[in-house]
């Protein structure tokens, strides 16, 4: 069985933009039950479909796959929950860690989240000086809940 763990927090400010390029994120869901998601993605020009279990702390059930772009663009267009979460994905080095960070794009607009996944919910890392508020089990950041509650709603826009 794969788990994940890892922890979630706001950004701020311009001080993470590196001088490399993003990778363009397309995103969709065929369920958002709380107790398993099933995620669609295209990630460049790879794709894949995700499913993951309830979160408990900072760690839940994955398993993921990799299946045809051309599959995962119907499934987006014609199965997907809406909307779609659209975001770019920048790869940045902290630290001992890789860390990701997310610039939403469309009903999102706006949110900027980072993420570092961890072998263990104790396990100890730096924080960059770019990351914020910690949101890991603030809810309305799972990337399942923001089709539902997309960002642009929330009200004053960070909720």
């Amino acid at each position: 069985m794969g788990t994940e763990i890892e922890r979630k927090f706001l950004v701020h400010g311009d001080a993470w933009r590196p001088d490399v390029r993003g990778v363009a994120y397309r995103q969709g869901y065929l369920t958002t039950d709380p107790e398993r998601t099933v995620r669609v993605r295209i990630a460049g020009r790879q794709a894949f479909l995700t499913v993951k279990g309830k979160t408990r702390g900072a760690t839940r059930a994955e398993f993921e796959y990799p299946i045809p772009v051309e599959d995962a663009a119907r499934l987006l267009d014609e199965l997907c929950q809406r909307p779609l979460v659209e975001k770019t994905r920048y790869t940045l080095r902290h630290g001992a860690h890789e860390w990701v960070l997310d610039e939403f794009h469309g009903d999102n607009a706006g949110l900027l989240l980072a993420e570092v996944e961890l072998s263990s919910e104790g396990e100890g890392f730096s924080l960059p000086p770019w990351a914020g508020r910690e949101v890991t089990e603030d809810p309305r950041y799972y990337n399942a809940n923001l089709i539902a509650h997309p960002y642009r709603q929330w009200k004053g826009g960070a909720g």
